[in-house]
């Protein structure tokens, strides 16, 4: 759970039953990871969309989309899309870029939405946050009940044996000034950031918390939620997934 110490009026309520409904809300998130590389994004979502052949204008649901940034490209590429995240700031933000094949909205992935989509993407380990593990199970749920019949879904996460096995417990960014004091950790099957910085005279303690989750509990959850896994890859560019040595765990299902 998120901690905030002497919080400004810009931070919501540290005492938010998700950590990621606080942290994810703050100026500072944009700024700590502003520098990510968009452009192997794009080159992503164009692997994504001509891998699944999906028809000009086809609706997709861009899910936990953050400031939209990959939402507009989606569009840009002549797709009707929809981008939802629980943050209100980030939604309020993606909204100014709203055209008639372009909307957003405040939406909790755990819950179906009345539309259905021929394609939802949830990018860039977007999957995971929940206190609840039963949360996880939900949210698959609500995707497939979002799909139409012949719609795909992608979750792209982080390969968790990756990422321990290369796990930088200590390090400083220092980015528009601030210096981001940053400390990760594995315990209780979930990967932990620490992130302490100071701001005009104040003191921030985040804490990020994702389920460690792998492959096999993906296949479980998904059997479970009644999701048939199509495909599975290892990086952007849609390599084949090596339990050990590939960047990303890319999942492909119906």
């Amino acid at each position: 759970m998120s901690k905030i110490e002497n919080p400004n009026s810009q931070i919501p309520n540290p005492k938010s039953e998700n950590w990621f409904a606080s942290w994810f809300d703050t100026p500072y998130y944009h700024i700590l990871y502003k520098d990510r590389n968009y452009r192997e994004a794009q080159i992503f979502m164009d692997n994504l969309t001509h891998y699944l052949n999906l028809p000009e204008k086809a609706k997709v649901l861009d899910l936990a989309c953050g400031k939209g940034r990959h939402s507009i490209y989606l569009n840009q590429l002549g797709f009707d899309v929809v981008g939802a995240d629980l943050s209100e700031n980030s939604i309020a933000i993606a909204s100014k870029n709203s055209n008639e094949t372009l909307h957003f909205q405040v939406h909790d992935m755990r819950e179906p939405f009345e539309e259905k989509f021929d394609a939802i993407f949830n990018l860039f380990t977007s999957f995971g946050y929940f206190e609840n593990d039963d949360d996880n199970l939900k949210t698959l749920k609500a995707m497939k009940a979002s799909l139409s019949d012949y719609g795909f879904g992608v979750i792209d996460f982080m390969n968790v044996n990756q990422v321990i096995a290369n796990l930088v417990p200590e390090e400083t960014k220092t980015i528009d000034g601030i210096d981001f004091h940053i400390k990760r950790y594995y315990i209780d099957n979930h990967i932990f950031k620490e992130i302490d910085f100071e701001d005009k005279g104040e003191h921030y303690h985040f804490v990020e918390k994702v389920r460690a989750l792998t492959l096999p509990d993906f296949e479980a959850l998904m059997a479970e939620a009644g999701i048939y896994l199509l495909e599975v890859f290892g990086d952007y560019k849609l390599k084949k997934f090596h339990k050990t040595e590939s960047e990303r765990l890319i999942l492909f299902f119906k």
